[in-house]
């Protein structure tokens, strides 16, 4: 069973040791000065020790009171952080990562577990669309926005740049570039027109080939949707490498012949006029690490079937 001076007294020495007053200890505790010189006497008689120096308008502790105050401080603001806690959940911190369809499905989405297990204590939300947030509203903490930029009033930098090339289910068999008049072109609709778009108008002039569609085009208004019916074996498909790569890799698709397209820029962007958490530092840091390595460039994109 411990044996110990009365809490009364262990609160008016802390209080007074850490005013230097017996005065303002006593406004803290609501009671009379000499209630609080009170209990510091009992303290002194259980201890056998002097803790106080009374001086004119202020105490000074004593070598003793000097060895017990920064104990009985500790304590109460342990007493005081645990007594504040308790019963009240531990508040979590949320970050917002804003894309479009297509990387949020094909590359964003497949990943976040990686993130989840090495940061717990964050929750995430993804949010979905290929028209740019407004993050100077809080709309997300992060987009990966893709494009050419700039991003005016935007800290932005390069994530990495996709190359795209045509790929097909393997399950039309072994195919080359005379093969094309016989197959469906697979194609999406760009959010926004631009000259440098791959497009497969684009890939034929590279291929130095006369833009005729084969069999006709299969135009879809998501580029997920396009990837999908690549791998339903629809049609040969001209998309990106980094999205369709697990399929790639996984014998789902082929790319039987070049060349390779650059693709444009994906940039992680966040709002210059919000100073980011560690939490969001912490998010950043992650997906630079999801590609292994230095920035990808449009050097990557070669003129042959990879």
């Amino acid at each position: 069973m411990r044996r110990l001076p009365s809490l009364s007294a262990l609160r008016a020495f802390e209080a007074a040791a850490r005013h230097g007053s017996f005065k303002q200890a006593a406004n803290e505790l609501a009671v009379t000065p000499t209630a609080i010189s009170h209990q510091i006497r009992l303290l002194e008689e259980y201890t056998g020790l002097c803790l106080f120096e009374r001086q004119v308008r202020k105490v000074v502790l004593t070598d003793a009171g000097a060895e017990l105050y920064p104990v009985l401080r500790d304590g109460f603001n342990t007493f005081e952080t645990a007594l504040q806690g308790l019963g009240k959940p531990q508040a979590r911190r949320r970050i917002v990562i804003s894309t479009t369809n297509a990387f949020m499905a094909r590359w964003l989405a497949p990943r976040v577990t990686g993130f989840q297990q090495l940061h717990p204590e964050i929750d995430l939300e993804l949010h979905a669309s290929d028209q740019a947030v407004d993050l100077e509203a809080d709309a997300a903490d992060i987009a990966i926005r893709y494009g050419r930029g700039p991003y005016p009033g935007m800290v932005a930098e390069p994530f990495f740049t996709d190359c795209f090339a045509p790929v097909a289910s393997p399950r039309l068999g072994s195919i080359g570039q005379a093969d094309l008049k016989q197959l469906s072109l697979i194609d999406f609709k760009w959010t926004h027109e631009h000259p440098f778009n791959p497009t497969w108008k684009n890939w034929f002039a590279a291929a130095g080939l006369p833009w005729k569609a084969g069999r006709g085009q299969l135009v879809f208004s998501d580029e997920g949707h396009a990837i999908q019916a690549a791998l339903a074996g629809q049609g040969i498909a001209l998309l990106s490498l980094e999205l369709v790569a697990d399929d790639i890799a996984a014998g789902r698709l082929v790319q039987p012949f070049g060349p390779t397209l650059p693709g444009h820029t994906y940039h992680l962007v966040r709002s210059a006029g919000h100073i980011p958490g560690p939490h969001v530092d912490l998010a950043l840091a992650w997906l630079r690490g999801q590609l292994h390595g230095p920035v990808k460039s449009t050097a990557l994109c070669g003129d042959s079937a990879g």
